[in-house]
């Protein structure tokens, strides 16, 4: 299905970056952080452990992001939806690699500041995107993309990526 090149604006993916994942991860954690009376001997090893899980999901963010500007000719927001299905990096071992980026950053500022409400907001946002990709998302792909997201869907799993890439789609 060939559809018209549509430029979207750096200033469009910005804005986007800044509503979706720079809330959830900074604003909403801003907000919604209280210190808890969290006491452990060795609270470092944890800490530690906070601060990979961001990075990495840091990293796995931008490599989402940068595939829907290049790739998808969209934004990651649903309303400058992609004109092109993305199956190559990440996308090619789990269906939804962007937002588990996100889960990844929340996670690990969970470890890193010990805290019991950032674990809540993690646990929110992965099933608010679960419902949401079941019941909305999914069913505008197939709408969108047809059969090659049909495929894509029947072999790539939505969270747990599996070990061996997705090899694309073939007709």
């Amino acid at each position: 299905m060939v559809r018209p090149t549509k430029t979207i604006s750096t200033l469009a993916h910005i804005r986007d970056i800044l509503v979706l994942p720079f809330t959830v991860t900074v604003i909403l954690p801003y907000f919604i952080y209280r210190p808890y009376p969290i006491y452990l001997s060795n609270d470092l090893p944890i800490r530690v452990v906070g601060v990979l899980l961001s990075i990495f999901g840091i990293a796995l963010l931008y490599r989402t992001v940068s595939l829907f500007r290049k790739q998808g000719e969209g934004t990651i927001a649903p309303w400058e939806p992609t004109q092109r299905l993305i199956v190559v990096g990440p996308y090619r071992y789990c269906r939804n690699p962007m937002i588990t980026g996100v889960l990844f950053i929340l996670l690990g500022e969970t470890f890193f500041l010990l805290s019991p409400h950032l674990l809540a907001l993690a646990v929110i946002f992965f099933l608010t995107n679960t419902i949401y990709f079941i019941y909305r998302e999914e069913p505008g792909l197939v709408l969108r993309f047809g059969q090659e997201y049909t495929h894509y869907k029947e072999n790539v799993p939505r969270w747990i990526p599996n070990w061996k890439p997705y090899p694309g789609f073939s007709k």
